[in-house]
């Protein structure tokens, strides 16, 4: 049972990228577990104010994708139905294979070059449901991909699922879908995914946004050496109702219950296909992302943006992230904690459009006259 509970708060961590963080666990077991009761009584809802006025409406029937779990229809989130309603499977060709790929795709075509999203640890392209619209409604390319193993892919024909085949996956659906040089977003283990696809592909890279980023954890770890019985028996908790609710209690502040079942009901919906535990525990086993060594190697403009009040992962890890990084900017936002483009998707898309058009602003400035 011991062994079982260090597996567990390892999972946790993972989850959470807490390995960054300098929080021990034993000063929030005790005041988190009674914070966890009061959410109950906490009347103000975690969202932003133009989502808190359209929570109101009744939720209208959606026409969701036949291969997403038939759970979608639980979620009550407007954003997240309608940014589901959306998802789609492309074939991407990965070891001598088809993977039939989930993602989201752009509306429109801009001159910029186009913009693609990442999402955290065992998460999916619904974290972007509030800045993706905002991000499309300023005229950017945007695409929102699943990271192999994670999301809403076909992995019926499961492939590895270790670095080496999520950054391979991510290139041949570049390669095969965009073609053009890109602008990677990563949130949280996003940005380890992000850094070490621009290290191995420069080519298919332009500009980098790095949204308080686990990029200092050594990979899982010592879940690298479980037996498999007892990894596979830690990711089936990975994906219970409880340990979501007390990661969404450590994620976000002032969130009532009602919104964090939702949250939770979409932050889980993946965890439902049959392949999703063989695909975690391939990850988990494989040793994770360990992208110290590559940080210094990342040339591209970066900018990184870090919630404040960020209680997973300490903000001096994003002064030390922008002193290694050699072309970096980085910006704070108040009063936000983990995962900015959730709690505060206005903010983070006014700083990425920032970044855009600053950028294409210089570039301007380079033409001869």
């Amino acid at each position: 049972m011991g062994q079982t509970a260090l597996v567990l708060r390892r999972l946790i961590s993972l989850l959470c990228s807490r390995r960054a963080c300098n929080i021990r666990w034993r000063d929030r077991e005790t005041p988190g577990a009674k914070k966890m009761f009061a959410l109950i009584a906490t009347p103000a809802l975690l969202m932003p104010r133009k989502c808190r006025a359209r929570k109101r409406l009744a939720v209208f029937a959606q026409n969701f994708p036949s291969f997403l779990p038939s759970e979608v229809e639980n979620i009550k989130d407007p954003f997240a139905r309608k940014l589901a309603s959306r998802i789609e499977r492309l074939p991407v060709s990965f070891s001598e294979r088809c993977i039939m790929s989930s993602c989201v795709k752009p509306l429109v075509q801009s001159k910029t070059s186009p913009m693609v999203l990442l999402h955290g640890f065992d998460s999916s392209c619904l974290e972007w449901r509030y800045t993706f619209p905002l991000l499309e409604e300023a005229g950017m390319e945007t695409w929102a991909v699943d990271i192999l193993g994670w999301g809403f892919s076909d992995l019926e024909r499961l492939p590895s699922c270790d670095v080496a085949s999520k950054r391979n996956h991510l290139y041949q659906f570049w390669r095969s879908h965009i073609r053009r040089p890109i602008i990677l977003v990563g949130p949280s283990l996003g940005a380890a995914v992000a850094i070490d696809f621009a290290v191995n592909h420069p080519e298919a890279v332009e500009k980098l946004v790095f949204i308080d980023a686990s990029v200092y954890a050594e990979g899982t770890g010592d879940l690298a050496k479980l037996p498999r019985a007892l990894a596979y028996a830690g990711v089936y908790l990975l994906k219970s109702v409880p340990l979501r609710l007390y990661v969404n209690f450590l994620a976000f502040n002032g969130i009532s219950l009602s919104t964090s079942i939702d949250w939770m009901n979409v932050g889980r919906l993946h965890c439902l296909y049959p392949w999703w535990e063989d695909a975690t525990v391939n990850f988990m086993i494989s040793g994770g992302y360990n992208v110290n060594a590559q940080i210094e190697k990342v040339k591209k403009r970066t900018l990184i943006i870090w919630g404040e009040d960020d209680q997973i992962i300490s903000n001096k890890l994003a002064v030390r992230l922008h002193s290694e990084l050699p072309n970096a900017i980085i910006r704070q936002i108040p009063e936000c904690g983990h995962i900015p483009h959730v709690e505060k998707p206005d903010s983070v898309a006014k700083l990425i459009i920032e970044f855009v058009r600053e950028a294409c602003y210089e570039d301007a400035q380079t033409i001869p006259r």
